[in-house]
């Protein structure tokens, strides 16, 4: 099990990489680089617009990989999609700018955007349903929880080399060439990760079933609609507020409060990195207590915090915005810890692949691809504190609410049988 959950928090941190740089490119430079033409907020916006494509290819992702793993195996899922995100990733650093060749930069970056979200919506299924179902049933949290550290240590990796580069090179340097080297880089951690996970077996669950689903999306439309509807709607907080921590705040800083790169990054990284450490703990609690009182619990602190984060973020001073921060990862990683675990035992084995992973993307549209869009347009109808983006915060963490409230506990009940007593 070990060998099993590094290899899926590894692959999943190279994925999640090379997502996430991406969006910190998106909220630093891809605006003028690419939309010269525009104003500085139309770039912005129109930067975060290419950056949600990859959130609109995610549920794309999951169904075509999802059919893939529900008919095939787990394990091919993971080889593809680490293929195709980290081709794709490489490809975003080598597209000239609009400079070199007019509008067919921003088109070129925005197909490559597309299919990094077609990988990455197929990574998430393949590298939790492996390790979830691999799993005793007792621990079932904790061990599917490996695999989402890995958007944490992807996220660290990615703006650990955005901030390195940022210190050691001019404005000039890091808009001419230093934003493209964290894209080649994605390159070497493909072929890293393909390496740890060309060891993995199969998932003896999946192995079990002697009747696999002939067009799973089909049956999941037939019959369980409810139930992605439930998950989408459930999740959407979870990314609304990972994203508007990690990529609208980052423009917003930088931009409208004057707050240097590397003082933000420092800030958003320090907040995620505790995020990663409290994974396991959170899981923990999730095989103790339940799924469900775990996320509702989540939820009900993100309503609570999203006006003290935004407070707190346009106070543009360093320890108070990693404070708003933390509270916000800490709300954030309370849900999150146990979805791995909990989507799966949502949907039935020979549909498990498609319907976790659709469900699970489908969420990422409605807070992800949206929120730093909605967010940056709020923040600039606002003063200087947006309380607008808080209440759209909060607002959306009060759906996911309903919708976790509606949704069943899932954790396997206690072994009823003890051991007899001897005399």
């Amino acid at each position: 099990m070990l060998r099993l959950a590094a290899a899926s928090l590894a692959g999943t941190a190279i994925e999640f990489y090379d997502f996430f740089v991406y969006g910190t490119a998106a909220a630093l430079v891809l605006g003028p680089l690419f939309f010269p033409e525009f104003s500085p907020l139309a770039g912005t916006l129109a930067a975060f617009a290419t950056f949600g494509v990859g959130f609109v290819a995610r549920p794309l992702g999951s169904v075509l990989f999802g059919h893939i793993g529900d008919r095939h195996g787990r394990r091919p899922v993971l080889v593809a999609s680490l293929l195709l995100t980290g081709a794709s990733t490489v490809a975003v650093g080598c597209v000239p700018t609009y400079g070199a060749i007019g509008v067919a930069a921003p088109v070129l970056l925005v197909l490559l955007r597309f299919l990094q979200g077609l990988g990455l919506g197929g990574e998430w299924g393949g590298a939790v349903l492996l390790t979830a179902e691999h799993a005793p049933p007792e621990r079932r949290a904790l061990w599917a929880s490996f695999p989402q550290i890995g958007p944490a240590v992807g996220f660290l990796l990615a703006n650990g080399v955005m901030l390195a580069l940022s210190a050691t090179l001019s404005d000039a340097q890091f808009a001419q060439w230093g934003w493209r080297v964290p894209f080649w880089m994605a390159g070497g951690l493909a072929v890293a990760g393909l390496w740890l996970r060309s060891s993995l077996t199969e998932s003896p669950r999946f192995l079990e079933i002697d009747d696999h689903a002939r067009v799973p999306l089909a049956e999941v439309v037939r019959h369980h609609w409810r139930l992605v509807l439930l998950t989408a709607g459930a999740l959407s907080v979870g990314y609304a507020i990972f994203y508007a921590v990690t990529t609208w705040s980052l423009a917003y800083a930088t931009e409208r409060l004057g707050v240097s790169r590397s003082v933000m990054l420092t800030c958003i990284m320090a907040a995620v990195l505790v995020k990663g450490a409290l994974t396991p703990l959170a899981a923990l609690l999730g095989d103790r207590y339940g799924r469900r009182p775990l996320c509702l619990a989540g939820c009900t602190a993100a309503v609570l915090w999203m006006f003290p984060m935004v407070a707190l973020l346009a106070t543009g001073a360093p320890l108070p915005m990693f404070v708003g921060f933390l509270g916000a990862m800490i709300a954030f990683i309370t849900m999150f810890a146990v979805i791995a675990a909990y989507l799966p035992e949502l949907y039935e084995p020979r549909v498990r692949c498609t319907g976790a992973a659709v469900g699970y993307n489908l969420g990422g549209v409605l807070g992800g691809a949206l929120t730093p869009i909605v967010a940056t347009a709020l923040a600039e109808q606002g003063g200087r504190v947006p309380w607008g983006v808080a209440a759209y915060l909060t607002v959306l963490a009060l759906l996911s609410l309903g919708c976790f409230a509606l949704l069943p506990e899932t954790r396997p009940a206690p072994a009823a049988v003890e051991r007899p007593a001897t005399g």
